[in-house]
């Protein structure tokens, strides 16, 4: 066990977690709502500190990150742990019940990183904020060594741990579920609001990416998909990448699978507030495949599954055939 940063103690030897917006009072044996911060004698700890459940290589795109080092090898580690209860859960088997895990130290992320020859590292697979302390720790060495750090997230943080993490992450991908409170209480039991908190104080501190997975009958009606793709473009920018995915039924929700026209309805309506929009856990479709430059319409990343062509970038970025910018990072 590791004793964890951002409580306080109580009487009656209760502690109170503010890592994120559930603000837990915890009682002395017990855990918080993310089931991996247990209260020790009026003492918080981490109890996933260094416990490895995921490891592996992955391409870029599969976070998704469309504009971050396309084509680049990612290593990806993830925990035991969620501080949301989403019923339709993907990775339900590690972030609402425990998986056999191993220890790996911070420094032996590193050294996993540089014998896979990648100089990037994802927190991902459950919720890297509820394993803050291992991210924080990880994160500040391997930024000290010259390694890159992203986080695949929910996005459930307070802004003081957020705050303090942000100068060592280089990319985000951020879901964002759904645009109704309503759906966060009844299918995730959260709140919206602190989600998107997380992205505006992250945006302009580091590289952003949204993620919305699309459920039938949830959260697949034409006015949510407008009132997403606006809010993104107001409050982090037209060029901030959206990605639309297909849900499949998993964990305890069995709703049917997306369907690909809702897809691309999404796509056509967030097109008009985004440069840039794609569709992800589908096959067939060329709408939402490859990045397309904004001003002048050139291909500039092509994509056939996770391989990639990017004939079309400048070293910068840029678009080779009109010199415009399209936030993408390489």
């Amino acid at each position: 066990m590791h004793q964890a940063l951002y409580f306080k103690g109580l009487d009656g030897e209760k502690v109170h977690c503010y890592l994120c917006p559930h603000n837990c009072i915890i009682a002395n044996g017990k855990t918080g709502i993310c089931r991996q911060r247990n209260n020790i004698d009026g003492i918080l700890y981490s109890l996933n500190y260094g416990k490895v459940v995921s490891v592996n290589l992955d391409p870029m795109e599969k976070k998704p990150l469309y504009h971050f080092h396309p084509g680049e090898r990612i290593l990806s580690v993830g925990t035991n742990g969620c501080n949301l209860s989403c019923q339709f859960c993907q990775n339900w088997a590690i972030s609402q019940k425990d998986s056999p895990s191993e220890e790996i130290t911070p420094d032996g992320i590193i050294a996993l990183a540089a014998r896979y020859n990648t100089r990037f590292i994802a927190y991902t697979y459950n919720e890297p904020f509820i394993w803050y302390e291992y991210v924080l720790d990880s994160a500040k060495a391997a930024k000290k060594q010259g390694f890159t750090n992203v986080l695949v997230t929910n996005g459930y943080v307070n802004p003081e741990p957020l705050k303090e993490l942000l100068p060592y992450i280089s990319a985000m991908n951020i879901d964002i579920k759904s645009i109704n409170n309503n759906f966060y209480r009844r299918l995730c039991k959260a709140k919206l609001e602190p989600v998107f908190e997380t992205a505006r104080i992250a945006r302009g501190k580091t590289h952003i990416e949204i993620t919305n997975l699309v459920i039938t009958g949830e959260n697949d009606k034409t006015g949510e998909f407008e009132e997403m793709a606006g809010w993104i473009a107001d409050n982090l920018g037209r060029d901030t990448p959206l990605h639309f995915s297909a849900y499949f039924p998993s964990y305890k929700l069995d709703n049917p699978p997306t369907h690909t026209e809702t897809l691309l309805k999404a796509y056509q309506i967030a097109r008009k507030y985004l440069h840039f929009v794609y569709l992800g856990n589908v096959t067939g479709v060329k709408e939402g495949r490859d990045t397309i430059c904004y001003k002048c319409g050139a291909k500039l990343i092509e994509r056939m599954g996770y391989q990639i062509k990017t004939d079309s970038l400048m070293a910068g970025g840029k678009c080779k055939h009109c010199g415009s910018e399209n936030n993408i990072k390489l």
